[in-house]
C-alpha cells in the first residue's frame, strides 16, 4: 500500500515538474513559412521587438497574450503582406511607439535615453578626478590636537545628548 502511495506521489511530482519545465520553455507558435529565409527573418524580427506587457522580454520569449497577437501580426505582415523588415519595424513603431524597439531612434524625444548614461558616467568621472586631485591634508599641530582633545573631553562630560550629566533636556 505504501508503495502505491509512493508511486502516485512520484507520478504527481513528475507531472508537476514537467509542467513547470514546459511553462519555462517559452511560447511555441506553429507557423508555415514559404522558405527558411522567411522563417529566419520572422525569428529575427520577433527577437528584436519588446513585449509591451513584459517590459524587458522580447516577443519571442513572452507568453503574454499581447505578445502572441504581435507575433501573429509580424507573421501576417511578413508572409501575407510581403513587407520588408524595415516596413515591419516602421509599422510596429508607428502602432506601439518607441517602446517596442530595444534601440529607439535618436531624436529629441529620446535624447535623455541616449545621452543620460554617458552624461552620468562623465559626471561621476569628474567627481572622482576632483576627489583624487585634492592635496593631502596637513596633520594637526600639537596645539590643535590638544584643543581637540579638550573639546572632546568637555563633550564627553556633558553626556550623550549634550544636555548635562543626566542626558535629559531641561
Amino acid at each position: 500500500m505504501s508503495d502505491l502511495r509512493r508511486g502516485r506521489s512520484a507520478l504527481l511530482l513528475g507531472l508537476l515538474l514537467s509542467c513547470a519545465v514546459a511553462r519555462g520553455a517559452g511560447p511555441v507558435d506553429v507557423f508555415q513559412f514559404d522558405s527558411a529565409e522567411q522563417e529566419a527573418r520572422y525569428q529575427a524580427l520577433v527577437a528584436e521587438f519588446r513585449c509591451p506587457k513584459c517590459l524587458n522580454t522580447n516577443l519571442a520569449g513572452s507568453d503574454a497574450p499581447i505578445a502572441e497577437d504581435l507575433r501573429r501580426t509580424v507573421y501576417r505582415l511578413l508572409t501575407r503582406d510581403g513587407l520588408s523588415d524595415k516596413e515591419i519595424r516602421a509599422f510596429m513603431q508607428e502602432r506601439y511607439g518607441d517602446f517596442v524597439l530595444y534601440d529607439p531612434p535618436f531624436r529629441p524625444g529620446t535624447w535623455l535615453l541616449w545621452l543620460g548614461p554617458p552624461a552620468f558616467l562623465l559626471v561621476g568621472l569628474l567627481v572622482l578626478w576632483r576627489l583624487l586631485r585634492q592635496p593631502p591634508r596637513e596633520p594637526l599641530s600639537s596645539d590643535e590636537a590638544a584643543r581637540l582633545q579638550q573639546i572632546l573631553a568637555e563633550e564627553g562630560a556633558a553626556g550623550p545628548s549634550g544636555s548635562g550629566p543626566g542626558g535629559t533636556q531641561p
